[in-house]
């Protein structure tokens, strides 16, 4: 019986050994994260679940045919609008209208260079990868002007994932061996070694079917990083080259900005630099003046009075 459970764990191990041999080609450093999956037809029905217990657990072969091909689709986008709040709650109530959601909304200000703030918005939005191209022509919408910047990006994962759906099978068919082995096991410490390996396989089942099911949940959705810019930001298109009225703005703002700087600088020195001058000179001018006042007593001749002659 001794025997029987020695070599089963043999097997066993060596089976664990090639699924974690596995593991580490799997990391692929060009699968970006997170981002959406599409699919050519719905991962649910594209028979990806786990083969039955009666089939062998190498039958990769099999496993590949079954899996549909995964392409994960992201696409970015930067537009200038009249009002990036108002298109930023446009295009959230567009993801959900298609079922789709927002992930992250962030609002801040930009400091134009004429003192002015104006409002930007960064924000991710996901919806169904079917309605993609809808989405990004209703984004674009939201904008009269030309679009800044626009990218689309897609990368096939169709074997990570087919690698995902084997090596869990292979887990699965080493953690029902495991459980026999712990059933038949009389010793305390055969038991205890049983479980021990019964612990780690059901660990990576965990991993594998979080991963796995993070792709089958992207599958329906694709990702859209959008840039809302305030057209206030962006520099106006010129063909000649010259705006008398843009000149004559800037020139305005630099007289505005220099009779600023010339205001500043009299109040500092009203309120700052002149006490300060006076605090620190009058003092060694005090001081200068006695010891110049005391230097000039010393140098002065004594006179001798002129005896008066007798009569």
């Amino acid at each position: 019986m001794i025997k029987k459970i020695s070599f089963a764990l043999i097997i066993i191990s060596v089976l664990l050994a090639a699924c974690a041999a596995s593991s580490r080609n799997l990391r692929s450093p060009e699968l970006p994260v997170p981002a959406a999956i599409t699919s050519v037809q719905n991962v649910e029905s594209a028979g990806l679940a786990p083969a039955p217990a009666e089939k062998s657990a190498y039958a990769l072969d099999q496993t590949v045919a079954s899996v549909d091909r995964l392409v994960i689709k992201n696409a970015s986008l930067s537009i200038a609008v009249n009002d990036p709040l108002k298109s930023m709650d446009t295009i959230s109530h567009m993801a959900e209208a298609m079922g789709g959601f927002v992930v992250t909304a962030d609002m801040y200000q930009q400091s134009l260079s004429n003192g002015v703030k104006v409002p930007q918005v960064s924000m991710t939005i996901r919806v169904p990868a079917e309605r993609l191209d809808e989405a990004l022509t209703t984004i674009k919408a939201e904008t009269d002007q030309p679009i800044i910047s626009e990218n689309e990006s897609s990368q096939d994962v169709t074997a990570e994932y087919t690698d995902l759906n084997s090596r869990l099978t292979n887990l699965q068919a080493a953690e029902k061996q495991l459980q026999e082995i712990m059933a038949s096991a009389t010793r305390t410490e055969d038991v205890l070694s049983v479980y021990s390996q019964l612990v780690s396989v059901r660990e990576q089942i965990e991993v594998i079917k979080g991963q796995m099911q993070y792709y089958e949940q992207s599958a329906k959705l694709s990702s859209i990083s959008i840039q809302l810019i305030a057209n206030a930001a962006v520099q106006p298109l010129t063909i000649a080259g010259w705006q008398p009225a843009g000149v004559a703005k800037e020139a305005l703002q630099s007289l505005i900005n220099t009779l600023q700087s010339i205001a500043n600088f009299s109040i500092r020195m009203a309120i700052l630099y002149i006490p300060v001058l006076l605090v620190i000179f009058v003092p060694i001018g005090l001081i200068i003046w006695g010891i110049v006042s005391l230097v000039r007593r010393g140098r002065k001749p004594k006179v001798t009075p002129t005896p008066t002659p007798e009569a």
